[in-house]
């Protein structure tokens, strides 16, 4: 079932939190809605689910207008961060709960019900614990008997909000490729809320970047991180790299730091934008860039090194950040406190002329 929203805005008293959203939510596909706290993200989707109204908009599913349908009629499940289950009942009760309470003539047969409830615990890989209760489950196992109550009652489209959040990093990752696994297995639309870039990019069919009540962006993973619309989008997913300078005769300038720009640009002041992959080190400046810096850091994280710099003899706001790998690291063997110097190979350059941000490449 797709959702589409239009023209969607939404006040606290005199706070806007939505402003004229419109978005499309296509069927059968995992859409992020991914934002800081505060950008709106949360509010949306309690309206699309039904537990707030807005004061101007339409919500569509699948071409229906569901505006003024209360929640218990919009076919909707709704998975919250921190489980909401009951702890007086056993895992079985929780997952019947939403169909025992249904009106006589809508509620189907205590058998068919056992029967339902069964068959999402063994869905959810917990049909061992039906008999217990949520004190003695884990956060993961928590979070999926939550999952299972949801989609008791068949929503046509499922809503989580923060559904990872209250999980520690090992737990959040499991999680998320369950959920992948069995959203490609039954096809549903869903709609989660998070503010983990990685866990949007790696989950989501699409991601819809918000910011201050309004939509930034929206795309799929590949094209959100490729081609960012805008500083914000670049900036909120995950660390970059900032050269902020003025632009003349094809080279951007801070103090003694510059870099040629390999297709020219007009004199005006920009930014260029680097990703910590997209950097390398030398010991000695190209003909395309002056970019020195010294050591602050070395950090082995993961399958790369992760190198802090700080600027040696120009101006910058914050560290820069590059990552290179442990053989390039074994091989050079860096320390804190050497004079390297950072060679761009892929950026993206943002500046007052140019309507989107221009991909250079220094291959």
């Amino acid at each position: 079932m797709s959702i589409e929203i239009q023209g969607i805005n939404k006040f606290f008293d005199r706070f806007q939190a939505l402003n004229d959203i419109n978005l499309t939510i296509p069927d059968g596909q995992l859409t992020a809605l991914l934002g800081p706290s505060g950008s709106g993200k949360t509010t949306l989707l309690r309206i699309i689910a039904g537990l707030e109204s807005a004061e101007q908009g339409r919500i569509l599913f699948s071409g229906r207008d569901v505006t003024g349908l209360h929640v218990r009629d919009r076919s909707v499940g709704f998975v919250f961060q921190h489980y909401a289950l009951f702890r007086h009942m056993t895992v079985a009760q929780n997952v019947a709960f939403g169909l025992d309470v249904l009106p006589r003539r809508e509620r189907p047969g205590k058998p068919e019900i056992r029967q339902r409830v069964n068959g999402l615990l063994e869905m959810v890989q917990l049909d061992h614990l039906a008999n217990r209760y949520p004190a003695q489950l884990s956060g993961g196992q928590k979070q999926r008997i939550a999952l299972a109550r949801a989609m008791a009652m068949r929503p046509e489209i499922l809503l989580l909000d923060e559904p990872f959040g209250a999980l520690d990093a090992k737990v959040r990752k499991e999680l998320r490729r369950w959920l992948r696994s069995l959203h490609d297995e039954l096809h549903f639309t869903s709609v989660f809320v998070t503010h983990d870039q990685e866990e949007a990019l790696e989950l989501s069919d699409q991601v819809v970047v918000m910011s201050n009540g309004s939509v930034e962006q929206v795309d799929s993973p590949l094209e959100l991180y490729a081609r960012p619309d805008s500083r914000f989008v670049f900036d909120f997913l995950g660390q970059v790299n900032v050269l902020s300078g003025t632009i003349g005769n094809g080279i951007i300038r801070q103090g003694d730091a510059w870099v040629k720009l390999p297709r020219g640009c007009d004199d005006d002041d920009g930014q260029l934008y680097l990703r910590p992959h997209e950097v390398r080190l030398t010991q000695q400046p190209t003909r395309e860039a002056h970019l020195p810096f010294r050591i602050e850091a070395i950090s082995v994280i993961g399958a790369e090194v992760r190198i802090e710099l700080k600027p040696d003899g120009w101006e910058c706001d914050e560290l820069w950040e590059v990552g290179i790998s442990h053989s390039d690291f074994n091989a050079r063997k860096p320390q804190r406190g050497d004079r390297c110097y950072a060679v761009p190979e892929v950026g993206h350059l943002f500046c007052e002329h140019l309507d989107e941000p221009k991909t250079l490449n220094w291959h």
